[in-house]
């Protein structure tokens, strides 16, 4: 069993285009619907992650920094 808040979702196959598709569960967990705008960070080291952009702009919100969509 992974660590508490840790997540297994399986493997997806990149298309030609470089399009994945975020599994279902994966989905429902992180409230991802049709048309949300995701970010996608890099670390040459660590690798890539996928952050839904309301979750950065609260972030940031939550930094004190202003942002103009």
């Amino acid at each position: 069993m992974p660590p508490k808040g840790k997540h297994f979702f399986g493997a997806v196959v990149v298309g030609e285009r470089g399009q994945i598709v975020i599994p279902k569960e994966a989905r429902e967990l992180f409230n991802i619907k049709a048309g949300d705008k995701l970010l996608i960070l890099g670390d040459e080291e660590k690798g890539i992650a996928i952050v839904h952009q309301r979750d950065l702009l609260n972030f940031v919100g939550d930094l004190g920094i202003a942002i103009k969509e």
